[in-house]
């Protein structure tokens, strides 16, 4: 009995996991440029001493959806949406490159430009891009230009003062970083500036997440775990009647 239970005790614990794989793709299926996560389950054999016939359910995120979300027109000149593959390169908090596709960016008062997370942007010189406050208007080509016009100039006077650094690593060498950030799983490796990654400027582009088919995935985890729960019942009972018999003996 003790297998059985085993089993579907680790079942159950990883239908658990599963689940909050699937309620955090729901919590942000409005945030801008988010890649929903992927679960999947597998047996796995329990080694230690002895041979190893335990075996017991293991839940994996094995990578993320990189499909392209849904482009919400928005007219500020400061959104910007990537057109096919490509990733903005942002600093994290340690000052690693790390790329994501969330395009909301804003100025800081010190003149950086940082994404809506706080993240800086790097520029084609591989630090973060600065802006010479105070300005008048900000534009952003297709290419990841960023012009300004300062305050007061004429309009004729627009300056392109550096350039957003866009790549176009392979998604196989990415994986989401707990910042939600995407970085290489190479150690110290780098990407160029790819020329064939575009803007779409004055857009947003929205999560990747498909609401109906995560509630469905939780459903169906939320049945399953109910099947485990049930099968250590029917474990238990069977284990109280095999010591019942015991004793008649």
């Amino acid at each position: 009995m003790d297998r059985a239970l085993y089993l579907a005790m680790s079942g159950a614990k990883q239908d658990m996991y599963g689940m909050q794989v699937h309620a955090n793709n729901l919590a942000n299926v409005r945030t801008t440029g988010f890649r929903a996560d992927l679960e999947q389950a597998r047996s796995m054999q329990a080694y230690g001493e002895g041979l190893p016939s335990r075996v017991f359910a293991m839940t994996e995120r094995p990578g993320q959806s990189f499909a392209q979300g849904s482009v919400m027109t928005t007219g500020r000149d400061l959104d910007v949406a990537i057109e096919g593959d490509g990733w903005l390169t942002v600093l994290d908090a340690g000052g690693q490159e790390s790329f994501t596709r969330a395009g909301h960016l804003k100025i800081d008062e010190t003149g950086l430009l940082q994404n809506s997370n706080g993240n800086l942007l790097v520029g084609d010189s591989g630090g973060p891009i600065f802006i010479p406050l105070p300005i008048s208007k900000i534009q952003i080509g297709k290419d990841g230009t960023v012009s300004v016009l300062p305050q007061g100039a004429p309009p004729e006077a627009m300056e392109a003062i550096d350039q957003i650094k866009l790549v176009k690593p392979n998604h196989k060498s990415l994986f989401k970083d707990t910042d939600g950030l995407f970085k290489t799983n190479v150690p110290g490796e780098t990407y160029d500036a790819s020329p064939e990654v575009s803007l779409l400027t004055g857009a947003l582009e929205g999560s990747n997440v498909n609401a109906v088919g995560e509630m469905t995935s939780m459903i169906d985890l939320q049945r399953h775990f109910e099947m485990q729960v049930k099968l250590m019942k029917t474990a238990e009972e069977m284990d109280a009647a095999s010591s019942s018999l015991l004793r008649l003996g």
